[in-house]
């Protein structure tokens, strides 16, 4: 039924000013509309909403997944803009913070905005 329906992401924000920069500024998504309730971005033809919330408990486990063609420039990328990767106890995870997911040759890293969230950057093999 909603297969053909456009997805609107929603990520809740208790530092709405801190994440609505994070993501324009450091993630570079385009800013498509703000009022006092949330900001929007399109995430590549996907909708972002930003939303602020008066209390917030970020999950444990990633809210927002970018599949990207080269993971280490894209890591390079945002660590110059600030972007710190998260290191996993248990994970073996390289220099950057790239996890290899055994057997399947997918390598993924995580990193947080500025309420939290986990969010993840994936390279699936050529």
């Amino acid at each position: 039924m909603l297969g053909t329906s456009d997805l609107t992401a929603l990520v809740g924000s208790v530092r709405f000013d801190e994440a609505r920069a994070f993501y324009q500024d450091t993630l570079g998504l385009t800013l498509l509309s703000e009022d006092p309730f949330a900001a929007v971005f399109d995430a590549h033809g996907t909708m972002l909403r930003l939303s602020r919330v008066g209390e917030f408990t970020p999950v444990p486990f990633a809210v927002l997944g970018w599949g990207v063609s080269n993971i280490e420039d894209t890591i390079d990328g945002l660590a110059d803009r600030g972007v710190v990767f998260e290191r996993y106890e248990g994970m073996e995870q390289d220099e950057r913070g790239i996890w290899t997911v055994p057997g399947a040759g997918v390598r993924i890293a995580w990193f947080k905005d500025p309420d939290g969230n986990t969010l993840s950057l994936t390279e699936a093999p050529a």
